[in-house]
């Protein structure tokens, strides 16, 4: 069986930048590493905090999209996105072709194509950024723009026959496909993990709603001197005694308190003889804390009255 490959193999420990568009103006340095370095595997698990700095900013240099594992790539796109493009500003772009007709990189298509336009140091090539993070598979396609890198500074003066015009050409092109994804991407509220977490909110406030519904009955039972429970609690009888009555009634006043107690969530109904309890516990411990501020140091009694049942017990 192979070794499980982690993130890290992918990805290179790079220092932070000072910008995100653009470097210092000094000759082309010579790469590091090559694409085969950066996939060795690792051992180590990214942190967070050290995750952004450790992608590879060079297009030329980057491991495809499809190499990372499919459930680390949203994170993945996400940090590039926050990265920004990689549009270094180099003093001289180096030149290519036949002698006579030599050409260069020229740093005023930055501005042209400001959404999308790479250019790799290591290849002297541009690379499209947005196909390049939304490319899941080899694309013959988009293979120019993601892996192999576009040089042919000839045909980019072709006007409406531009390689970069003709990239981004088409409502259903590839290229306009991932810029799709992209706003689809950036679109958090979309995202499924924001669904439960509104579901989960949602829930919390039922939840507290039929407990406040609980102890409000029970604090005004309490206070009345009435009993809570009755004699047939069952869901089937007529008079399911105080407590469950006066809920009820609570409920029809009110969609919200009504929608709360009608459709807990499990079992958390809050309506147990124990609930009840704990509730009058805590309510008991409140009125001695009041009376406590209240006299001080002072001794004090209590006096209650008792009642006898049919068998004279108290």
């Amino acid at each position: 069986m192979s070794k499980q490959t982690s993130l890290l193999g992918f990805l290179k420990r790079k220092e932070p930048e000072s910008a995100t568009t653009s470097m210092a103006e000094e000759n082309i340095p010579e790469p590091s590493t090559t694409m085969q370095e950066q996939n060795i595997s690792g051992t180590r698990e990214i942190e967070n905090e050290d995750f952004i700095f450790s992608l590879e900013r060079d297009p030329g240099l980057r491991a495809p999209m499809w190499h990372y594992p499919v459930e680390k790539r949203d994170e993945i796109r996400r940090a590039y996105l926050k990265l920004k493009l990689y549009q270094p500003l180099l003093r001289r772009f180096p030149y290519s072709g036949p002698e006579g007709h030599r050409r260069s990189f020229q740093a005023s298509w930055y501005k042209k194509f400001p959404d999308w336009l790479e250019y790799s140091l290591s290849k002297d090539a541009v690379f499209c950024f947005l196909c390049y993070l939304f490319a899941d598979k080899p694309n013959p396609h988009t293979n120019t723009f993601t892996m192999m890198g576009f040089s042919n500074w000839k045909r980019v003066n072709e006007g409406t026959n531009c390689p970069f015009v003709t990239h981004v050409r088409g409502p259903s092109s590839t290229h306009i496909n991932a810029l799709r994804s992209k706003i689809d991407l950036l679109n958090d509220r979309g995202h499924i993990r924001y669904a439960f977490v509104s579901q989960e909110e949602a829930q919390i406030r039922r939840n507290r709603l039929r407990l406040e519904a609980t102890i409000d009955v029970v604090r005004l039972l309490t206070l009345q001197a009435c009993p809570l429970r009755g004699h047939n609690e069952s869901d089937n009888s007529a008079n399911q005694g105080n407590f469950l009555e006066f809920r009820k009634a609570f409920g029809r006043y009110n969609d919200d308190v009504s929608k709360a107690i009608e459709h807990p969530s499990y079992n958390a109904k809050y309506i147990a003889p124990s609930i009840q309890k704990q509730i009058l516990d805590i309510i008991s411990s409140k009125v001695r804390n009041y009376i406590r501020e209240e006299i001080g140091e002072s001794k004090f009694c209590i006096i209650v009255d008792e009642a006898r049942d049919e068998a004279k017990r108290e």
